[in-house]
């Protein structure tokens, strides 16, 4: 088969590369662009690696190690700059990218300022607040992940649990960027909190929330509000391990406790098993040890103490000289006690004899004999006494003398009640004269008389007088009270009328003042 003829000429890749490359820094030289920076890298060779990035595209750049050292300012991820330099390509990966001779400020980043922002109103609320923070069980049992289950974090997570102290781990899956990011980190963190202790699936005492460093693209989903407020609302502590020691993100500052990378979360949260073991055998050897230092001590003081103690015969040498003196004085005064208890009973016997007993019974019946004769001297006049009282009283109660009695009794009563008869009439006399007199003198000074004089009381809708036509509001509702009646009216403004002059037919003095007359 023929070649097929063309007359296109053929390139290498190489000279394509660096036609594109001569293309490109002759059309921009010289350029200034203005951008947020984003990912930064700073090698061992002291060159800066960098992206400009807006809201629609990234531009690569670098800084060479000649004129970073000149650079004003440090370069900071979302920190808005203006970047003076060229375009290039690096044939090597098929690239452009910007040559950076200067940068300078132009202003903070707009992810930064969002950032900033959320981080100033979740503070005012107190979700960052010191006290907020608990304290880290010192032995789970159970540790909950939430994180990728295929990174290269889960995998150091699980290696240094596994060397320090082996123990249950449970993954809760999520993805670590992207737009489902924030979601899913906040619903592993409520799930691990719904699990009941005692459950099927076991409930984690430490939550660990983990991913690997990026730039702040990359850890955008850590900083959004609603993983705050679930990190925030966790009942179980919570270690967060989002990036490198350098990067942070709005999760690190809610968490009980902030980890500088994933590995360092899986030390803080678990001990070293060997490192617990060697501190009980030292405990127990101590604790050995210290039980026999005691023993030992208390044996040798024991031994001192007994040492001081006196012999036995020596303890009880006073006291059984104390027992001779006493019971060699114990035969003379029991020989002397009972003299002197024989001597008594003689003295009590002697006074016992059956002569001195019988005149002693004579006296005493003499005695008794007289105290009878004069108590029954005594009755017999108590008697005689009662007797005489009695009669008296029977002299006072005889028929004549209660008639007697009776009689003036009634004639007395009937007095009385005469008399009360008189001063009853009289007093009620008195009372009804009074009650007509001030029954007069209210006729008299009633305005009732004044009204039937043609006369008329004017009250207002609260009922009290009105006195003066200025106390009165044009449309206002008032009473008028008439000798035979009470009329409603309305008020109408005006001029109050002349007053009529009073009939002259009949002079009477005028009654006190009820309000006001018209």
């Amino acid at each position: 088969m023929a070649e097929s003829a063309s007359n296109v000429a053929e390139f290498s890749v190489s000279e394509i590369s660096f036609s594109i490359k001569k293309t490109m820094e002759d059309a921009f030289g010289y350029v200034r662009v203005r951008g947020e920076l984003g990912r930064i890298s700073r090698p061992g060779s002291g060159h800066i690696y960098l992206d400009l990035k807006d809201d629609r595209s990234v531009l690569s750049g670098v800084i060479w190690k000649g004129n970073a050292a000149k650079l004003k300012i440090r370069p900071e991820q979302g920190l808005e700059v203006i970047a003076t330099g060229k375009i290039t390509t690096f044939p090597g990966q098929s690239k452009y990218q910007m040559v950076i001779d200067a940068l300078e400020p132009a202003g903070a980043g707009a992810l930064m300022a969002l950032l900033e922002e959320r981080k100033r109103r979740l503070g005012e609320e107190g979700l960052f607040a010191p006290e907020r923070k608990r304290p880290l069980p010192s032995l789970p049992r159970v540790i909950g992940v939430v994180t990728s289950p295929t990174g290269a974090v889960i995998r150091d997570i699980l290696h240094r649990i596994s060397d320090r102290f082996p123990l249950h781990v449970l993954v809760w899956p999520v993805r670590v960027q992207g737009e489902t990011c924030a979601a899913e980190v906040a619903n592993g963190i409520r799930g691990f909190n719904a699990l009941q202790p005692g459950g099927p699936i076991p409930r984690p005492d430490v939550i660990i929330v983990a991913r690997g460093g990026g730039s702040i693209e990359d850890l955008w989903g850590f900083n959004e509000e609603v993983v705050v407020r679930a990190a925030a609302a966790s009942d179980i502590p919570l270690i967060s391990a989002v990036g490198h020691e350098t990067d942070w993100t709005l999760i690190d500052l809610v968490a009980d406790l902030r980890a500088p990378t994933p590995t360092g979360a899986a030390e803080i949260a678990v001990p070293v098993k060997a490192d617990l073991m060697s501190m009980v055998d030292d405990l127990s050897r101590r604790l050995s040890s210290g039980l026999q230092r005691l023993v030992t001590t208390r044996r040798t003081e024991l031994r001192a103490a007994g040492a001081a103690l006196p012999a036995p015969h020596e303890l009880l040498a006073l006291p059984r000289q104390r027992f001779d003196t006493a019971a060699g004085r114990l035969e003379h005064a029991l020989t002397v006690n009972t003299r002197s208890h024989r001597s008594a009973f003689q003295g009590t016997g002697a006074r016992l004899s059956p002569h001195l007993l019988a005149r002693s019974t004579q006296e005493a019946r003499l005695r008794l004999t007289q105290l009878g004769e004069r108590q029954h001297r005594a009755l017999g006049v108590a008697v005689a006494q009662k007797r005489q009282g009695f009669a008296a009283q029977a002299n006072r109660l005889t028929p004549h003398r209660l008639g007697q009695q009776i009689v003036l009794g009634t004639e007395r009563l009937n007095g009385l009640s005469e008399r009360l008869e008189r001063a009853y009439g009289l007093g009620l006399a008195k009372r009804r004269d009074g009650l007509f007199t001030l029954e007069k003198l209210l006729k008299s000074l009633s305005y009732k008389d004044v009204l039937a004089r043609g006369y008329a009381l004017v009250r207002d809708d609260k009922g009290q007088p009105v006195r003066s036509p200025a106390d009165v509001a044009s449309g206002a509702t008032l009473s008028i009270e008439m000798a035979e009646g009470v009329l409603n009216a309305v008020a109408v403004g005006g001029e109050a009328p002349a007053p009529r002059p009073a009939p002259k037919a009949k002079k009477s003095t005028p009654p006190a003042k009820q309000g006001s007359l018209f």
